[in-house]
């Protein structure tokens, strides 16, 4: 920028923004469509009872070769002798699952042994078949939840790995399951290698988010593994808003073939200034990868995505966006002033003020932000999406209060109301009304303008939060709004307001 100030009429162009969180997948083309149908009939029963066929066997000779060993002799010494035999053998029959579900697992470069890097730190994570890198490192320790184990199926097989345990319910479980690791990439027994997703969570591999330091706190050299799904239709990606894993794995096994890259880079060892400092480490590594992948690096964070958990739960419309909208106000110190809320209660006049159309300087004045913050500029760029120069001061205000005030729907109506008051009475117009409903509730304007008039029934030209409040609680598609937490659990089979589906026990799943 060269340190000039653009005016709100000469802010470039918004650029695309990445969100790592979001995947979208249609079936486009008729012939997608008439393929996926065939398969669906034809080809996927048949790929199903063959991995169920194939991960049954690799089920029992998992459950052999733990016959005689307890969880406490698992996590205290490797396995060793004629059980460690059996390693290979699962993980032929675990990668024979990928061959007959029609992927093919592509290996490019050499994978170091343990005495050359103790640890594996893989990239992008991106989706539940991110497991096939397992098989074809032979069945390194995992990091996985405690909970995950009990499983009668599936925990045999994690299990076998002698994995990493997080106690959830431990408060030192952080501290205790880095000590964990230190303790087995330092060891002179000859434990399996351990292998890490240090980003945490699934993304849509468009970057690289930040990776949590847990895999370089030993300070001992690591080997980078990338992985990528090279396919024409991404059928794999699993993520924050996006399909389903039931739906992604039947698109999967519905293509002729699909292939997913596994590429080893060379073992990276750290200075001794990444040796003391596990961050610096791990964004070195992550830029190194980044690099290889051709692809951005992100600060994004897995808290980022337990943001967009809360506001899908919400059922908020734009709860990606809010994630992005989060991370500026970070860099902009502005979730540590919390000026935004301080104009609410302090100066709720100056929110209303033309109905709270403000351009770019007058934004910059009311966040007490310099206008030359390229950062400042990112973000009145995400609510200006028609270049106008103009925004609805409102729409950021409700978008960044929702998440810290409110804790439900009722709440977060509440504030929209407050928000979009302009008189600062109580009092809000059809218009306004429009808005607040939308951007809290996805209701169309038709359907708010609808509403509007059937609870202004004598033409007053305003409506307030209380009269919405007893209106909703007489509209079944709109009562669940104001129930409480007891009752609501009690009113499940209560229909929803023109809201997406998010499956949020699906986000819950994937947040825990």
């Amino acid at each position: 920028m060269n340190g000039k100030v653009h005016t709100a009429e000469e802010l470039p162009v918004p650029p695309d923004l990445i969100n790592p969180f979001v995947h979208h997948l249609e079936l486009s083309t008729t012939y997608d469509k008439i393929k996926t149908a065939v398969f669906t009939v034809i080809v996927l029963p048949v790929r199903v009872l063959a991995i169920l066929l194939l991960l049954m066997m690799a089920w029992i000779l998992a459950c052999v070769g733990l016959m005689g060993l307890s969880e406490k002799e698992l996590r205290q010494r490797p396995i060793t002798g004629w059980r460690r035999k059996l390693n290979p053998m699962i993980c032929a029959l675990g990668k024979s699952t990928y061959q007959v579900g029609g992927m093919k697992l592509i290996v490019k470069g050499r994978q170091a042994s343990r005495k050359e890097a103790p640890i594996l730190v893989v990239a992008p994570h991106s989706t539940f078949l991110d497991a096939g890198i397992t098989y074809v490192t032979g069945f390194p320790s995992i990091i996985v939840r405690r909970e995950s184990g009990l499983n009668p199926f599936i925990g045999k097989l994690i299990n076998y790995t002698q994995p990493v345990y997080v106690w959830r319910e431990d408060p030192n479980s952080r501290q205790n399951t880095i000590k964990e690791i230190i303790d087995r990439a330092t060891s002179d027994q000859d434990w399996p290698q351990v292998l890490i997703f240090p980003e945490g969570t699934c993304t849509n591999r468009s970057c690289l988010i930040t990776f949590k330091p847990g895999a370089f706190y030993p300070g001992v050299p690591i080997q980078p593994v990338c992985i990528r799904y090279p396919n024409k239709l991404d059928t794999v990606t699993w993520t924050w808003e996006g399909p389903g894993a039931l739906k992604l794995l039947w698109l999967t096994l519905t293509q002729v073939h699909s292939s997913c890259e596994i590429e080893f880079l060379p073992v990276y060892t750290p200075n001794d200034e990444e040796k003391h400092d596990p961050k610096l480490y791990a964004n070195n590594v992550r830029h190194l990868m980044a690099k290889t992948l051709g692809i951005p690096v992100s600060d994004y964070t897995y808290d980022d995505c337990r943001l967009m958990t809360k506001a899908k739960r919400m059922n908020l419309p734009f709860a990606s966006g809010l994630v992005e909208v989060q991370k500026l106000r970070q860099k902009l110190g502005l979730t540590q002033t919390n000026i935004e809320e301080k104009i609410l209660i302090q100066s709720p006049h100056i929110i209303t003020n033309e109905g709270g159309q403000i351009s770019y300087k007058e934004f910059a004045r009311r966040l007490e932000v310099p206008s030359t913050s390229e950062v400042l500029q990112q973000l009145f760029r995400m609510y200006d999406k028609d270049c106008t120069g103009i925004i609805d001061f409102r729409e950021y205000l409700l978008g960044v209060l929702v998440i810290s005030k409110a804790s439900n729907a009722g709440e977060m109506v509440e504030l929209a109301f407050k928000i979009f008051d302009r008189g600062g009475e109580g009092k809000v117009t059809q218009a306004d009304t429009s808005k607040a409903l939308y951007h809290t509730l996805a209701v169309p304007s038709e359907e708010a303008q609808r509403v509007f008039r059937q609870i202004d029934t004598t033409g007053r030209g305003y409506i307030t939060f209380d009269e919405f409040r007893q209106y909703s609680k007489w509209k079944s598609e709109y009562s669940h709004i104001f129930l409480r937490h007891g009752e609501e659990e009690e009113k499940k089979a209560a229909p929803k307001l023109h809201v997406c589906d998010y499956n949020n026990a699906n986000y819950k799943t994937k947040a825990e």
